[in-house]
């Protein structure tokens, strides 16, 4: 189901990417170009980081969870003006499985 919200997701911001930006926020960050698009997702990365935080106080983990899923949409957003989708991250994903986060991190070429 989630990798369905996933591929159902990417689509509409594909579809959205063209639209006019008066009548779609992800066509208005499209239209403002990719540095609007990575504020947001900076932005969005502090945000859950400072719920991340909060979280170690607290057992209400709601709105870690609301700017995740904020970060995730922008870096979606982010990846599709790139023409990318979330289909590459997840096959690189899947390719580290079995590898050891020391071992993959070895092999990184600089």
């Amino acid at each position: 189901m989630n990798t369905d919200v996933l591929a159902e997701l990417a689509a509409t911001l594909e579809a959205r990417k063209t639209a006019a930006a008066d009548t779609s926020y992800v066509a208005s960050l499209h239209a403002k170009g990719l540095n609007k698009i990575l504020e947001k997702v900076g932005e969005e990365s502090i945000e859950t980081i400072i719920a991340a935080k909060d979280v170690a106080h607290s057992d209400d983990k709601s709105d870690l969870i609301y700017e995740t899923a904020d970060l995730w949409f922008h870096t979606l957003v982010m990846l599709s003006h790139l023409d990318l989708g979330p289909d590459a991250i997840l096959e690189e994903l899947a390719r580290r499985f079995n590898l050891s986060g020391i071992e993959e991190k070895a092999n990184r070429t600089k």
